[in-house]
């Protein structure tokens, strides 16, 4: 794995949308909504609770983002099945 794919910010949307920028200058959109049928145990306090979902943060110099110590997304994820938004050079 490259550092190019390591995340430099997050932010969360509306509709549990995050928009994810990576080191490398691509910025995707990542659906979590996906996520509540495939781990509904991890991710049910996030779809309970839509202010903690805004409370995203990057972690571990950009190798994935958290909410808490519980609920947490890697960057491969994010970069395998998220959708570019836009890339800037």
């Amino acid at each position: 794995m490259t550092l190019s794919i390591r995340v430099k910010d997050v932010k969360a949307l509306d509709d549990f949308m995050l928009s994810v920028l990576f080191m490398n200058g691509v910025k995707k959109l990542y659906d979590v909504k996906q996520l509540f049928s495939q781990f509904p145990q991890m991710f049910a306090p996030l779809k309970e609770n839509p202010a903690l979902f805004k409370n995203v943060s990057v972690i571990c110099g950009g190798c994935g983002i958290a909410w808490n110590e519980d609920i947490d997304i890697s960057e491969c994820e994010l970069w395998e099945n998220g959708v570019i938004e836009s890339v800037s050079v």
